[in-house]
């Protein structure tokens, strides 16, 4: 549905918990304050957030697709860059996302899964997990955990 990401829109904290070292069996874990503003643009079925660390920014479009009914995720580095390659999925019945893409971490062939889920007024959860099996098994490797500020 074109409207899936409105909850979205507006600005939050972000408590960031992010994987140390991924695909090696590794359980430390790093936590990272941020702040991000979301902005719905096309009557919804798009929109931008940017979102601020400590060291570095980076931004998400959000496109739909009302012929797929499917919505695509594009992460933008702003130390690298935008990655080439979108998350696609969309959301459930249940109310959560899934979203997936083939990629490539560090040289391996990789499944990614984002899931949007937890969605309230004032609080979301975003996570993003690697699959190096096929999707046999998942390693999370990234958590954010949004509380709205304004």
């Amino acid at each position: 549905m074109a409207n899936n990401f409105d909850f979205l829109v507006g600005t939050w904290d972000v408590a960031n918990r992010k994987l140390l070292k991924r695909g090696v069996g590794c359980e430390d874990w790093e936590d990272i304050q941020a702040t991000t503003v979301v902005r719905s643009f096309f009557a919804g079925a798009g929109n931008f957030d940017e979102i601020t660390f400590e060291s570095y920014s980076g931004a998400t479009v959000r496109l739909y697709d009302a012929k797929t009914d499917l919505w695509s995720l594009h992460w933008i580095d702003g130390r690298v860059g935008m990655d080439p390659i979108p998350c696609v999925g969309r959301f459930g019945d249940d109310g959560v996302g899934w979203f997936y893409a083939d990629d490539t971490w560090e040289g391996r062939p990789i499944r990614v899964r984002f899931i949007w889920s937890a969605i309230t007024p004032t609080s979301c959860r975003w996570e993003q997990a690697f699959s190096y099996d096929g999707e046999q098994t998942w390693e999370t490797n990234w958590i954010m955990d949004f509380t709205r500020t304004g």
